[in-house]
């Protein structure tokens, strides 16, 4: 426990969490943080990213903490950079304005991945600004994948949130800006999503940031929009051209399908320096065609995003992936040492089902 800032005698209730099992990655931190915080349980967590070339708390990893310190009104030991022990202690969720500020490219999704569940299950609703991060960057998800894929699924679950973008942010300045606003929802639904069904739609946003004169984002979407449709699919494809960032240039392009039975797969890629608009646009499509192949009812990056908020929700969910990734086991291997909730990842006719039993 913590008191004045100093920890004092053991809480019989402290959680305490090796960071250097599994994956050793910052997902291990973010996640148990939010379940902590929607717990009331102090937190004691060691080992953080051990398994990374940089071990430790990098600035998107500490301005996530802090954030979510913020959201439940935490008490925090060891939140500074570089540090690989930290001790978490939560009061109640209130939600309300929040200010975040990564200051690099740090992923400002993957800040919104830690924080999230938390809003869940707030007091209030949250209106959370996040200033001077990455909104599209290298290891993960793009700012569009979370507003188009990640956020529509959590609503099939009763949690509603909205996002909106202000500026877009590239590696390695970052300066990215976005609101989220989420409504509390108490209780989360199950999800059910094991029949892929037939394709409704695939729809995507190619972005470039002051490349317009190099038509990138047209570039982008045309490469993926020629793929799929040797593949037999019809896309709509929206370019923007956007000035919001006068400091960086960059791009991304995010792809999605949507089917009868209401699940949405995606995938995205994000430009680099020497990688042309065409390799952007074909690497998003293949990736997309892959999961439409596979009949995958979840893509393999939300396959993993929803695992604490399956084991959050009443009653048992279940959904089809094509990969048993490292995040997965995880995550599924965290929920269950901290919610004591069985998951389940079982290969079934090429794809694995991944189910909470109860």
């Amino acid at each position: 426990m913590l008191k004045n800032g100093v920890r004092s005698e053991v809480s019989p209730y402290l959680i305490e969490i090796d960071g250097s099992q599994k994956s050793g990655s910052g997902t291990i931190l973010r996640l148990a943080v939010a379940l902590a915080a929607i717990l009331g349980q102090p937190l004691h967590i060691h080992g953080i990213r051990q398994n990374r070339p940089q071990p430790g708390l990098k600035p998107q990893h500490l301005e996530s903490v802090l954030t979510a310190a913020k959201l439940c009104g935490a008490k925090l030991e060891g939140a500074r950079l570089d540090s690989r022990e930290l001790w978490f202690e939560p009061n109640r969720i209130r939600g309300g304005n929040i200010e975040a500020e990564i200051g690099t490219a740090g992923s400002i999704p993957m800040l919104l991945m830690t924080v999230l569940p938390i809003c869940a299950f707030a007091e209030n609703t949250v209106r959370l600004h996040v200033s001077k991060g990455g909104t599209d960057v290298s290891h993960s998800p793009t700012i569009h994948y979370i507003q188009h894929v990640f956020l529509p699924t959590l609503k099939r679950m009763g949690l509603n949130a909205s996002l909106t973008v202000h500026k877009y942010g590239y590696y390695p300045k970052g300066i990215g800006e976005v609101t989220v606003s989420v409504e509390p929802c108490k209780s989360l639904k199950p999800l059910r999503l094991e029949d892929s069904g037939n394709i409704q739609a695939v729809r995507g946003i190619s972005v470039c940031t002051f490349l317009a004169e190099r038509k990138v984002a047209e570039r982008q979407a045309k490469a993926a929009n020629d793929y799929l449709k040797e593949k037999g699919y019809v896309t709509d494809i929206r370019a923007v051209n956007d000035s919001s960032n006068p400091l960086q240039k960059g791009s991304s392009l995010v792809l999605w399908a949507e089917t009868d039975t209401g699940a949405i797969v995606g995938a995205d890629a994000i430009g680099e320096l020497k990688k042309a608009s065409e390799t952007v646009g074909r690497e998003a499509a293949e990736k997309l065609y892959a999961e439409l192949s596979a009949k995958s009812t979840v893509d393999v990056h939300l396959a993993d995003m929803l695992i604490p908020y399956l084991a959050l929700a009443q009653g048992k969910s279940a959904y089809l992936t094509r990969k048993l990734t490292d995040h997965l086991e995880t995550n599924i291997w965290l929920v269950q040492e901290m919610l004591n909730t069985k998951i389940n990842a079982q290969k079934v006719n090429g794809l694995y089902r991944v189910e909470k039993v109860g």
